[in-house]
């Protein structure tokens, strides 16, 4: 966890969230970047972004059905997205960075801040008891090297 996690500038602690400021919105349109606040996408990408990946700006379901930027993986390492849901549904699911071990570097309304729980966190509550899976980005030309 100390890798990715300690290696995050402070700007990303400070991160408020902000359920209006996701991927495609007019309020990241207007404002672009994670100074006006994140939701959990939005915050997620950023952390990758950092580290040199190169995410696409998808929204939770049509992220979980990307073919071309990201693929389904049995076991996330770090880096990789892992998405919650109340359901198995996809839309609407929470997107989190999984940082190593068992520690997974989040945006949530519930604390409004970025913060690092673990799977049984998630599983304690109900709009996340479901763990959908795990996502890597795929290195894509002129992304650069992950960092981590």
């Amino acid at each position: 966890m100390g890798s990715i996690v300690s290696r995050l500038p402070a700007e990303f602690w400070t991160v408020r969230y902000d359920g209006a400021r996701f991927p495609g919105s007019a309020a990241v349109a207007a404002r672009p970047g994670l100074d006006g606040g994140a939701n959990c996408q939005l915050f997620a990408y950023a952390v990758l972004r950092h580290f040199g990946l190169a995410p696409p700006p998808l929204r939770s379901s049509d992220l979980w059905a990307d073919t071309e930027s990201t693929v389904r993986v049995p076991a996330a390492r770090p880096l990789d997205l892992v998405l919650y849901h109340s359901s198995p549904d996809p839309y609407g699911a929470h997107v989190a960075v999984h940082a190593g071990d068992d520690a997974l570097l989040h945006l949530c309304a519930e604390v409004g801040r970025p913060v690092v729980w673990s799977p049984a966190e998630f599983a304690a509550r109900d709009r996340y008891r479901v763990r959908l899976g795990a996502k890597r980005v795929l290195a894509l030309p002129g992304a650069g090297k992950p960092g981590a």
